[in-house]
């Protein structure tokens, strides 16, 4: 049975252990849930848990206009997620085989972003002129640029307050900078920690500086900061379709977890 909350905290309250016994493979719910309560506004969002005999063995959740996320779950849990939501969602994220799963139920095309999870095991630190840091206040109009053009790259630009939520972000120290010569020029982004993850992402490296190795290098250091500071180990998501961030994050050290989908749905015409 699927039951469903806008409450958050009634949500963690149910789902949160089972969330936790896999906290790299629920990576995503886990952060979402740490940045709402970190202050990280959720208009409209609603969270669900499934439970069998008692046990709650599944969950999902949507912060609008994001994608209806799934944590890893049994697969029988999708058919009744999907009739519970009365077959109204426009995006769905998560395991491979679940939205393979929600896909075959909905019975519509859709498009399909092909992704990742990795899991940092050795470090190896590029050698990259520069040096990395945190960023601060000064940076803001730079990252809320730079948020834009890598989801307009990417393309999941959405309504969302891109300004917002680098200010959240800022605050949260969860953003930090690439400089050569002084010049910043790639960011990354920290998850919050959760079970002992954390995760980055995103990454960006404006086009006119990429192929210098900024990418990697701010991802080493990322990657550095929060196993000395913040969590015990460091997952990352990439896009099957980009062979080269999936070589470069190979390069220093992640190594493949299993694969995810981002599966955007559309009437039948």
């Amino acid at each position: 049975m699927w039951t469903f909350t806008a409450d958050a905290e009634e949500y963690a309250a149910a789902a949160e252990p089972f969330l936790l016994s896999d906290p790299e493979g629920n990576t995503i719910p886990l952060s979402v849930l740490a940045g709402i309560r970190a202050g990280m506004p959720a208009k409209d969002a609603y969270f669900g848990w499934w439970t069998v005999g008692g046990e709650v063995r599944g969950a999902a959740f949507r912060t609008p206009p994001k994608p209806v996320g799934l944590a890893r779950m049994p697969m029988e849990a999708i058919v009744p997620l999907v009739e519970a939501l009365r077959g109204e969602i426009p995006e769905v994220m998560g395991p491979l085989e679940l939205t393979d799963a929600v896909t075959a139920a909905l019975g519509r095309p859709a498009d399909v972003v092909s992704e990742r999870l990795y899991r940092l095991g050795t470090l190896t630190t590029p050698d990259v002129p520069g040096r990395g840091r945190p960023a601060v206040a000064g940076d803001f109009p730079l990252l809320v640029s730079w948020y834009q053009a890598f989801g307009a790259e990417v393309g999941m630009s959405d309504s969302e307050d891109v300004a917002q939520r680098v200010e959240h972000r800022l605050t949260a120290r969860e953003l930090f900078l690439w400089e050569d010569e002084g010049v910043p020029v790639a960011f990354a982004a920290l998850s919050p920690e959760s079970g002992g993850v954390c995760r980055i992402g995103p990454v960006y490296t404006p086009p006119a500086r990429r192929r210098r190795g900024y990418g990697a290098a701010v991802s080493a250091f990322v990657s550095r900061t929060a196993l000395e500071e913040r969590c015990k180990q460091v997952v990352l998501f990439t896009d099957l379709a980009n062979p080269t961030s999936n070589s470069i994050y190979q390069s220093i050290g992640y190594e493949p977890v299993s694969d995810y989908a981002h599966v955007s749905y559309r009437p039948l015409t």
